[in-house]
């Protein structure tokens, strides 16, 4: 079972196999992803292509592990605009992993 936004099963099996740090995985998934969103968002015109890259690769794994593979997709667009050093229009990516993103937490929030 999944949703447009994060694999149910994913999540389920994670739950299964952490037990009582299921809770703990989400809230530092939850954690480190809004730190990385925000350090982009505050310091993009700032980052370097490289950098892009590197914060864009991290989240698209931790996105991944949990579950969550549209925003997965969406850091690998990014990531790879990085790896091109062709980031004149990622502004409208980071635009999008932001929506994937506040989606995705309303709904781990709710495990």
């Amino acid at each position: 079972m999944s949703n447009p936004h994060v694999d149910l099963e994913t999540l389920e099996t994670l739950k299964e196999v952490m037990e009582d740090d299921f809770q703990l995985l989400i809230e530092t998934f939850v954690a480190d992803a809004s730190g990385r969103i925000a350090k982009m968002q505050q310091q993009f015109a700032d980052l370097g292509p490289e950098d892009i890259r590197k914060e864009a690769h991290s989240l698209k794994g931790s996105s991944s592990n949990i579950g969550a593979p549209k925003l997965s997709e969406l850091c690998f667009i990014l990531e790879e605009k990085g790896r091109r050093g062709d980031v004149s229009d990622a502004l409208a990516d980071l635009e999008a992993i932001v929506a994937e993103f506040d989606s995705v937490k309303n709904i781990l929030e709710t495990l």
